[in-house]
């Protein structure tokens, strides 16, 4: 167990991913909807095309569209089918069992919500930054599970991840970490010190504005190999 000194150094709350809808992203989709040469279209106004071609259909099917392209072959047709009607009431990127799938199920419904004025719930995830200073080796080889766990440190035992993941963060393995964190980039690093850039769900990580700064302790997953010797 190592011991670790946390500061947030920024927090936002965001209703789109970065990255989430690239130029090839929206062509694809506009392809999907058998519009004519999307390629041609101007930049600028690619993203506003592709909502207006969203809303031609109704929006069960505009959602069937989103998610065939967002989560195709990684669900059975019918799960989509049925994720196409849920995704126009309920919170998918925080409700799905399959958590590997919220990211792409929160960029599919903000793209609709966007597209049909709110008739889809609204997404919103968080981005943050975080100054963690210690042992930082802990982070060289799978940086999720220890990163989660010292944001549990700094959020009350009421919070989803300690009601959720008790377990996983006292044990030797917290798979589900690298999907609670959805984005992780590092932003810069010295000998003792780390900051990271963090996009994730509202839903695991909301909590952690009111962290400001304090002491952590952590520990990195073991590995298989680790575990056989």
């Amino acid at each position: 167990m190592s011991q670790f000194k946390v500061k947030v150094l920024s927090f936002e709350q965001i209703q789109q991913l970065p990255g989430s809808w690239e130029k090839s992203d929206l062509v694809n989709l506009l392809e999907a909807m058998d519009y004519d040469n999307p390629g041609e279209i101007n930049d600028a106004e690619l993203k506003e095309m592709c909502m207006m071609s969203l809303t031609d259909f109704e929006p069960e099917e505009a959602a069937k569209i989103v998610l065939d392209y967002t989560i195709a072959g990684r669900l059975t047709e019918g799960q989509i089918q049925n994720l196409s009607h849920e995704i126009l009431t309920e919170k998918l990127w925080e409700e799905y069992p399959e958590l590997h799938l919220h990211p792409d199920l929160f960029r599919s419904t903000q793209l609709l919500y966007e597209a049909y004025n709110g008739k889809f719930p609204r997404a919103e995830a968080v981005h943050f930054s975080v100054e963690i200073t210690g042992d930082i080796s802990i982070f060289n080889d799978n940086p999720k599970p220890p990163i989660v766990r010292i944001l549990a440190a700094g959020m009350s035992d009421r919070s989803l991840i300690h009601r959720l993941f008790s377990d996983q963060i006292e044990s030797e393995r917290f798979e589900e970490a690298n999907d609670i964190i959805w984005q992780l980039s590092e932003v810069s690093r010295n000998e003792t010190s780390v900051t990271y850039d963090i996009v994730s769900s509202s839903y695991w990580l909301d909590e952690i504005k009111y962290a400001d700064s304090y002491d952590a302790e952590a520990h990195a997953d073991k590995f298989e190999d680790e575990e056989e010797k």
